[in-house]
Formats: structure tokens, C-alpha cells, sequence
């Protein structure tokens, strides 16, 4: 279920601070990268260790542990919310947070697991700031930022 919350910024900033704290948090080992392809090969090319896949009209695209260093390389963690969590409005504060502290943007990719309490979010960030990004939530999670 969608959750409007209508408060000021600092209200937006404490409820998201608790929302980080009580989330389910996954840091992915190794590096990802995006593989592209046609739609005519997407039986053929779809791999079962995607993270994520990605239609774009006539083409696809799949997040996926990367094997080589040609493709642009990524860190990848991710986030579990309880189906009773107001997390209305992370995506765009965690991102404007790690956008401040790393100088650099983000990709999310969002879904849903009933099983495991809702939405779900896939966050990506370039693999050689990765580990700052981690300390960054670790931090928010702790309280510490």
C-alpha cells in the first residue's frame, strides 16, 4: 500500500532516519554491471543471477555480477521494508544524502516481495566509491549521521 505522509522537511528526515534504522540492509559481495540485449535474445541471454531486468522498448538490460572490467562497474546494496513502514520519500533522501557526501548520483531499482514484507530496493553506486557509501549508511543506521 502507498503511504502519503504530508510533514516538513525535518519531520521527513527523522521518520526516514528510523526508517533506515529498522530496514533490512544487504551489502552484495563483488561487483555488478548492466549487460544489454535485444528482445529477440532475451530467452537466450536472460541470466538467472540477475539482480534486476530492465525492458527499455526493444531492448533489455540485466543487472548482473560482473565477470570482466569492460562494462562500468557497480557496488550494490540493498534495502527490506516492513509492509508497516512509512518509507514514503527515501529513494529521493537517501539519494540527495549520498549525492552530498560522495559527489556523485545513484541508480535504484524498486520491487515488491510480499513474502518478505513489501518493497524491496536495489541501490547501485559506482564500485570504486562503494565502500564510502556503505560507511555512509552504516552510519545513519547507527545514528551517527
Amino acid at each position: 500500500m502507498v503511504q502519503v505522509s504530508i510533514e516538513t522537511e525535518k519531520e521527513t528526515d527523522i521518520r526516514l532516519r528510523n526508517v533506515i534504522k529498522e530496514a533490512d540492509f544487504r551489502v552484495y559481495a563483488g561487483t555488478y554491471c548492466f549487460e544489454e540485449f535485444t528482445s529477440a535474445e532475451l530467452t537466450q541471454r536472460m541470466d538467472g543471477n540477475a539482480l534486476a531486468l530492465i525492458r527499455d522498448n526493444d531492448a533489455w538490460s540485466q543487472l548482473v555480477p560482473s565477470t570482466n572490467g569492460s562494462n562500468e562497474l557497480f557496488t550494490i546494496f540493498s534495502f527490506h521494508f516492513d509492509n508497516a513502514s512509512d518509507n514514503s520519500g527515501f529513494v529521493g533522501w537517501l539519494a540527495s544524502l549520498l549525492k552530498k557526501e560522495l559527489g556523485t548520483g545513484v541508480f535504484v531499482t524498486c520491487g515488491q516481495n510480499s513474502n518478505r514484507g513489501g518493497i524491496f530496493d536495489y541501490w547501485g553506486c559506482p564500485a570504486h566509491l562503494g565502500q564510502r557509501a556503505v560507511s555512509v549508511i552504516q552510519g545513519l543506521i547507527e545514528g551517527r549521521a
